[in-house]
């Protein structure tokens, strides 16, 4: 019953961190939406206006944008397919958005070679200032706002794909920025249409480097970064029925994180290392919400030693009922093969006059210590008793007056 019991939350949490992942999927997928015709738009302005106007920088800037409008609609692809499940595919397609932006950064660099060719090899011409200058300023202020309104949306849905997005958007900017300064320098009669359309090529190359270096790295299954890996390995070990974590394999998929362990774990029996490892997962998709998927394997171990805890009135008094209300407790390390006291020393108990959750905050003050048995007195079960029971804490029942 309690194993049944066990399964059941462990697919309820993972079914709710897939409901979770697919509704953070479906609005990303919006935001990339959004980015699609927000490039259509850019791309055909400039590209308007470039050729009316008779300005290489312009144009140049039209074909990046233009380059964006490509990964814009691989990165919707990229979401749609990430949000699909099927049985072949137990780990999910998260790898699309990868894959998206692996696409993206072939393109983008593709149209940087485009840009730097056409300005060093295309004609010159004095562009229609009129007509080029606001339309650069428009799409400059336009690129900037939108790649900050990405950037937050890819944080906060986790997705490496609107982030990517974002900063070709920045990118984009960045490039436009150098025409609106090579049309002025135009206007004031410096010949920079040219030389300006050649530094928008650099910053396409640049951007498209990046892109490509991320993707790359994300399909050879990078490991998640030292920090976040060790924030998991301190949670795990926090526990007070774990000894340690032996081995911590991770991987990136589409921005978001699997993570495989093996633990080593204090327990009387396989159920219990059971249960242990259901709550071990359930932690880890609580404290980090890009971890899409985590699997925990125990290992039972047993030490030569036991850590014992038994409430009591005072030192060498008697045994005190009531768990969370003992003002000390008599800690005993026990040699496990004879059952011989080897040491015993007694601890004062700082929540025993507590007012308001005091077999809480007795429980939680407890397993701080990572006992393996807590005596009492009484069968009746309280807060304290639970909260030591669901960590795999054997709590027993123990019928003398006095300690020892």
């Amino acid at each position: 019953m309690e194993n049944s019991k066990s399964n059941s939350q462990e697919h309820n949490q993972m079914t709710n961190s897939s409901e979770g992942n697919r509704a953070e999927i479906k609005k990303a997928l919006s935001s990339a939406a959004l980015s699609l015709c927000i490039n259509l738009l850019l791309a055909s302005g400039k590209g308007a206006a470039g050729i009316l106007g008779g300005s290489s920088a312009l144009i140049a800037d039209a074909i990046h944008s233009a380059t964006d409008v490509i990964a814009s609609a691989a990165t919707c692809f990229g979401l749609w397919l990430a949000g699909k499940e099927h049985p072949s595919f137990p780990y999910g397609f998260y790898k699309a958005e990868t894959l998206a932006t692996l696409f993206t950064s072939v393109v983008v660099i593709l149209a940087g070679y485009e840009i730097a060719r056409r300005a060093f090899l295309g004609p010159e011409t004095i562009p229609n200032m009129i007509l080029v200058l606001p339309v650069a300023v428009f799409s400059l202020v336009i690129s900037i706002m939108f790649s900050l309104y990405q950037l937050r949306a890819g944080k906060q849905l986790h997705s490496v794909a609107l982030k990517a997005d974002a900063r070709d958007y920045m990118a984009d900017g960045l490039s436009t920025s150098v025409v609106v300064i090579g049309l002025i320098g135009t206007y004031f009669g410096l010949k920079l249409d040219r030389w300006a359309a050649g530094i928008v090529a650099i910053f396409v190359f640049w951007s498209g480097g990046q892109l490509l270096w991320r993707a790359l790295r994300d399909l050879m299954d990078e490991a998640i970064d030292r920090n976040t890996e060790r924030k998991i390995i301190s949670l795990i070990e926090s526990h007070p029925r774990v000894e340690y974590v032996e081995k911590c394999l991770s991987r990136i998929v589409g921005g978001r994180f699997m993570v495989d362990l093996d633990v080593v774990i204090r327990s009387h029996s396989f159920e219990m290392a059971h249960r242990i490892s259901h709550w071990l997962e359930t932690e880890i998709y609580r404290a980090f919400p890009l971890v899409v998927m985590a699997r925990v394997k125990t290992q039972r171990s047993q030490s030569a030693h036991l850590l014992r805890f038994t409430p009591v009135k005072a030192p060498n008094g008697d045994i005190e009922l009531h768990l969370a209300k003992a003002p000390w407790f008599c800690i005993e390390t026990v040699e496990r093969s004879s059952n011989k006291i080897i040491k015993r020393e007694y601890l004062q108990n700082p929540h025993w006059q507590a007012e308001t959750k005091r077999g809480f905050l007795v429980g939680k003050w407890l397993l701080g210590f990572k006992p393996d048995q807590v005596f009492v007195a009484r069968e009746k079960e309280g807060t304290a008793s639970a909260l030591l029971k669901e960590a795999g804490i054997e709590v027993l029942l123990i019928k003398n007056s006095d300690v020892g």
